[in-house]
């Protein structure tokens, strides 16, 4: 895609690695050579984020909406990348469940009834949606989208449910794939274990579960677990926040809180700003333990053995989709610390073979992504009219 002007639309400025690594994996395969207005709750920090790289306007997604509708007049294109889009919002977010996808629709109605502009949305999870009305209100708004990718199968079938024609939904990997292992590090350490040497786990938490009513006995069982598995190896947790800013429970905090329950263990705290920073930490550990997607992705890539720590839809998904199901806990339920135990010892019995299967599903998603991103365009409406 040349020289087209494109509003791209997203979760930016909310200090959520994953999120901004989305608006870097898009623009890279995007191009260029667009001109891109972009949204942001943190404009100067999303605008630093991308430097000198591509050609980019940045406005505030909360103050200057009137921005929005000027740019959406000027673009060629509006264009949703990647992330949970349509979405019941949990109760733990403090917000209305139906926020999101309020916003999302009158955005998208501008800009197809009003604007007349074609509308993209691309690697997006659909879902959850727990009420008649929500899925009132994701039907509204994706029945309006000229080209639907989604990035995994529970997407794919919520938009069927949604009587959306099945030749207009695209099954696709999550975008971030589209990067290989350099895009994160330059080179990955060796970090086969001594003799005696302490059990790494990169740890990653997130408070946004399913099920808040289960938050509490999680973090219990997860402690015990952890001294079970500290009886047995010497063991040294290194922290992963996905998200150190923004909202109230960020990851940082609740690791810092996480923390306090395990004193008598030997936890490393790790400040983590960007995709690099998190991909030093997993890629210096023996196994990620986590709940956040984009933290389960980039290990993917690197071919880092991990334990998935199941706690929405989007991450049972992933972890499916890449052939991991056996390798992860649903942190929803009560389950016996044993049982986490053993999980994580299985996958340290087998790193080799899942760090191989790891890198060629993650190697085969790549290569399908760039076929997707190849022939974007082609499925455009103004490529039909030219």
């Amino acid at each position: 895609m040349r020289d087209k002007n494109i509003v791209f639309l997203g979760t930016h400025g909310q200090m959520n690695i994953g999120d901004e690594l989305l608006l870097e994996t898009f623009l890279t395969q995007l191009g260029a050579e667009n001109r891109y207005f972009v949204n942001s709750y943190d404009p100067a920090f999303t605008a630093a984020q991308l430097g000198n790289r591509f050609h980019v306007e940045v406005f505030n997604t909360a103050t200057e909406r009137s921005k929005l509708l000027k740019y959406l007049w000027q673009a060629d294109l509006l264009f949703f990348g990647g992330g949970s889009i349509i979405k019941e919002l949990y109760a733990t977010t403090g917000r209305n469940a139906y926020s999101t996808l309020l916003m999302v629709l009158a955005t998208v109605t501008f800009a197809k009834q009003v604007a007349r502009k074609p509308v993209v949305m691309s690697n997006i999870g659909v879902g959850p949606l727990m009420t008649r009305r929500g899925h009132q209100l994701a039907g509204w708004v994706l029945r309006q989208v000229d080209v639907l990718s989604v990035r995994d199968r529970k997407s794919y079938d919520t938009c069927l449910r949604l009587k959306l024609d099945p030749t207009r939904v695209q099954l696709t990997p999550d975008a971030v794939f589209a990067n290989p292992p350099t895009a994160f590090i330059d080179s990955q350490p060796s970090t086969s274990r001594q003799p005696g040497a302490p059990l790494k786990i990169a740890l990653n938490l997130n408070f946004d579960i399913e099920n808040p009513a289960n938050w509490e006995t999680f973090q219990h069982n997860l402690a015990d677990a952890l001294h079970l598995l500290a009886d047995r190896h010497p063991l040294e947790l290194h922290t992963l926040p996905m998200q150190s800013h923004f909202k109230a429970r960020h990851d940082a905090l609740v690791l810092e809180e996480f923390r306090a329950r395990v004193p008598d263990l030997d936890v490393i705290i790790h400040s983590v700003e960007n995709h690099c920073e998190a991909a030093s930490v997993i890629a210096a550990c023996d196994l990620l333990l986590a709940e956040r997607l984009h933290a389960l992705v980039m290990a993917a890539i690197l071919g880092k053995p991990f334990y998935a720590l199941l706690y929405d839809v989007k991450v049972r998904e992933l972890v499916e989709g890449l052939g991991m199901s056996a390798h992860a806990i649903d942190i929803n339920q009560p389950f016996a610390p044993a049982a986490l135990v053993e999980g994580i010892e299985t996958v340290l019995a087998e790193a080799a073979t899942i760090g191989c299967h790891l890198v060629e599903r993650s190697t085969a998603l790549r290569q399908e992504l760039a076929t997707y991103f190849a022939t974007l365009e082609e499925r455009l409406p103004w490529t039909k009219v030219q």
